[in-house]
């Protein structure tokens, strides 16, 4: 597939994680494929600004822990959260004096679950969480970002050129089950491990994820204290899905405060799930809205 945008068809919007409000309705879901990797340091839309995006000192050890000498190019992507993607109603206006803290350094410690040379596919990346970060820690890792709304998307596209990622990260604009199906046209799409960020409760969330799944792959949620709860609660959804047992992992022990929260499931067996209708199909019969 060459690199840049190629038009697919519609799709509904799925439930993502938004920091902000975000009614942007999708107009033509695109792909944007991996291509050749700038070589010198990245080129940011805009200057940045003296104490926007700034690494407080306190955290300056965890970032060099979980960056290493990628600290510069999250440091970029720090700054286009805290500046374009608060104008465009990407980030809450008060997340951006803690883009580090609570997102920055939480996506980045996730990567430790994640084995090498994975494929990632990350559902729901709204600006880039934790699909975009665990790309800058992790240069062996090939991540595709699945977000349904095209001012997301621009978005996302934006910041993956401007901070040479393309031959890492593609972008592709469509909700799970079409990614997992191939009903726009492009795909369907799978990867070893799939990531997703205050997207959904798990049995929803299980049901969009583990059929992009990989079979012995793993879905891993971002997920906060309530995680323990949604096991004991969705367990036997998650089992006629075909996931294993959840199991609650603890990323970033010793390095931030507190650690990072995921659920983890393996997709141990691959159970028919019924294919999404075309987008001529939903408009013969009206779109739904929402879920």
């Amino acid at each position: 597939m060459p690199p840049g945008p190629s038009p697919v068809q519609p799709g509904q919007a799925d439930e993502v994680p938004a920091m902000a409000p975000d009614a942007d309705a999708a107009s033509s879901p695109c792909v944007t494929a991996p291509g050749p990797e700038h070589p010198s340091a990245p080129v940011v839309g805009k200057a940045p600004g003296p104490t926007v995006a700034t690494l407080p000192p306190e955290l300056a050890e965890a970032a060099r822990t979980l960056f290493g000498d990628r600290l510069e190019l999250a440091a970029a992507y720090a700054e286009l959260l805290a500046t374009d993607g608060v104008v465009r109603g990407l980030i809450g206006p008060r997340e951006a004096p803690r883009i580090w803290d609570r997102h920055l350094l939480n996506c980045a410690a996730v990567a430790e679950r994640i084995p090498p040379d994975a494929s990632v596919l990350d559902v729901g990346s709204g600006a880039g969480l934790p699909g975009l970060v665990l790309a800058i820690a992790r240069p062996d890792l090939t991540v595709t970002l699945v977000e349904p709304l095209a001012r997301r998307t621009s978005f996302l596209v934006e910041v993956v050129e401007e901070l040479g990622l393309a031959k890492s990260v593609r972008v592709f604009r469509g909700r799970a089950e079409e990614a997992a199906t191939g009903s726009t046209g492009v795909g369907p799409f799978s990867a070893d491990i799939v990531t997703a960020r205050a997207v959904a409760p798990l049995d929803r969330l299980a049901a969009w994820c583990l059929p992009l799944t990989v079979r012995g792959g793993r879905l891993v949620a971002l997920k906060g204290a309530s995680a323990a709860d949604e096991i004991a609660e969705h367990a036997g959804a998650v089992a006629k899905l075909g996931g294993g047992e959840p199991t609650v992992q603890r990323c970033g022990v010793g390095i931030i405060e507190p650690p990072a929260t995921v659920v983890e499931i393996v997709r141990e067996r691959v159970v028919n799930q019924p294919r999404v209708k075309s987008a001529a199909k939903r408009s013969a019969g009206g779109r739904r809205r929402g879920r």
